[in-house]
């Protein structure tokens, strides 16, 4: 087998492991949804790590929204993971308060588009999650208004 050919069959088993891609030719189906399983909650807990308030928000139900989000979604690091599902239960408006007001924080002291990095601020700025709003100034950020 060239190295052409193993490189494509590599990136189809990553595809399929991480971001939804069929599972490849030659490959058990049931082994490797078995390590997709895996890898989705090996990612859960890393985002837990960087928003613990997201994921206590959703108390029991963290691994199973997660991991229901993020299926078929490439990993952007876990800050950007976090946030990104934080945003989006925000926006289906079901996110909890506590995730609320870490997004709050987060928005008030970091620049965020959804495609790059999250970029700190350098004015002052503010962040609203829901009914939580967060200020920023000189760094350092503090929740003005916890939400309900």
């Amino acid at each position: 087998m060239s190295a052409d050919a193993l490189a494509a069959r590599q990136a189809a088993l990553v595809a399929a492991l991480v971001a939804g891609a069929p599972t490849p030719a030659g490959l058990a189906p049931e082994p490797l949804a078995a390590a997709r399983t895996a890898l989705l909650r090996k990612r859960a807990g890393e985002v837990a790590r960087h928003w613990p308030l997201l994921a206590a928000g959703l108390g029991p139900d963290w691994p199973e929204a997660f991991s229901r989000w993020a299926a078929g979604r490439p990993t952007v690091g876990s800050l950007r993971d976090g946030r990104d599902l934080a945003r989006d239960l925000r926006a289906a408006g079901v996110l909890a308060p506590l995730g609320a007001q870490e997004l709050a924080v987060r928005e008030a002291v970091h620049r965020y588009d959804g495609r790059g990095a999250p970029r700190p601020r350098r004015l002052p700025a503010w962040g609203r999650a829901g009914s939580a709003i967060a200020v920023q100034v000189a760094g350092r950020a503090r929740l003005l208004r916890p939400a309900r």
